[in-house]
């Protein structure tokens, strides 16, 4: 059995009926459980649940904090390359988009290794594009050696692997994996995805589990919120991450909010993803999960990232480039993936997270090899 199994048998729920139908009562039970089950997800994710935000943001501050103390994670994303041969409709990296490619040299990643150390970062994200003739395992294995002498922990946010080639990199010295469904609406997942290995759905969708099963210590899972309807999004999601927690006790899973923001070549989205909407998500996947870690990226402008401290989120990327090469050489005319709406520093991050009554986290892992 594997998480595909819950996504069929939820395939023909009335995700609209069922949130026009939640009463006040309904959403006042949710909330006063200590644990809450898919039901109570549901109920907090309703049009209803947002006259309760309010309660829902003291319980989840309650909680965050009963589990990670008053602490934010710091990380950075490196991009090493930008070839895809996929052909998604809202990535600047689309197949079809006519730019420069460019992938880092072994020895540009040592400079943009260092570039980003001096700022304090110890855990780095490491991205591609999906395509794997132009970023072989040798040139992973490579990269990931390399990125052990400057960070403590390496992510990786490359194209899905089978388990075999996930242990590789485990034994390389990379111990987190993230991997976005994008969109769990198989309908709309065909539509955005017309070409490439991304248009299989069912293997991206039980790439978190190779990821465990290979070794990985954390998985980082989430859907782009923009493609489907965001608040059955936001319920599939927080499925697949209660999935994860309990099929894999012994890996630490989180969830990523990332909202589409503009690139080049890119359609627009579909569903709008307000404010209150994105709060209300984040505080109802605390609720339902209280040990699950929260991601906020830099697609979230700074005024509103820095009022997330107090709601729940963990974890915060910073100083973020979404280039190739953009740390070390800064280019002015790349192209990035997704436009950076929060560009502060990582001295500026840091600075927020201390005025805001947290302790900023540079490290919190240390791999043996």
């Amino acid at each position: 059995m594997s998480f595909m199994d819950q996504v069929i048998a939820w395939e023909e729920f009335d995700f609209k009926d069922f949130f026009e139908k939640v009463t006040t009562r309904d959403v006042q039970r949710s909330l006063h459980r200590d644990i809450l089950a898919f039901r109570d997800l549901l109920h907090l994710l309703s049009p209803c649940a947002q006259d309760f935000l309010e309660p829902m943001a003291q319980k989840a501050r309650l909680l965050t904090r009963q589990y990670f103390g008053r602490t934010i994670g710091l990380y950075a994303p490196l991009y090493i390359s930008d070839y895809c041969v996929n052909q998604c409709t809202y990535c600047g990296f689309n197949a079809h988009t006519r730019f420069a490619r460019t992938k880092l040299t072994l020895d540009q990643i040592d400079q943009e290794a260092e570039a980003i150390a001096k700022t304090g970062i110890r855990h780095i994200l490491v991205l591609t594009g999906e395509a794997p003739a132009r970023t072989p395992m040798s040139y992973l294995t490579d990269a990931v050696r390399i990125l052990k002498k400057y960070f403590s922990s390496i992510g990786l946010e490359i194209f899905p692997m089978d388990e075999a080639d996930y242990r590789i990199l485990v034994a390389a010295g990379a111990d987190s994996l993230t991997v976005y469904q994008e969109v769990y609406d198989r309908k709309i997942y065909k539509q955005v995805h017309p070409g490439g290995k991304k248009a299989d759905y069912a293997y991206r969708l039980l790439t978190p589990e190779r990821g465990a099963q290979a070794g990985f210590r954390a998985v980082n899972i989430g859907a782009l919120f923009g493609l489907g309807n965001p608040m059955a999004e936001a319920f599939m999601a927080g499925l697949h991450a209660r999935y994860l927690e309990q099929t894999y006790p012994d890996v630490e899973v989180s969830l990523s909010l990332p909202r589409m923001t503009k690139a080049e070549g890119a359609t627009a989205f579909c569903h709008s993803f307000p404010d209150i909407s994105f709060v209300q998500c984040m505080l109802a996947w605390r609720l339902f999960m209280p040990r699950l870690g929260i991601t906020i990226s830099t697609r979230e402008s700074a005024a509103f990232r820095d009022r997330l401290v107090h709601l729940g989120a963990t974890r915060y990327s910073a100083g973020s480039r979404t280039d190739v090469g953009g740390y070390a050489r800064n280019l002015e005319d790349s192209t990035v993936q997704f436009a950076v709406t929060d560009a502060r520093s990582v001295d500026q991050i840091t600075r927020m997270i201390r005025k805001s009554g947290f302790q900023p986290v540079f490290k919190d892992w240390e791999s043996v090899i």
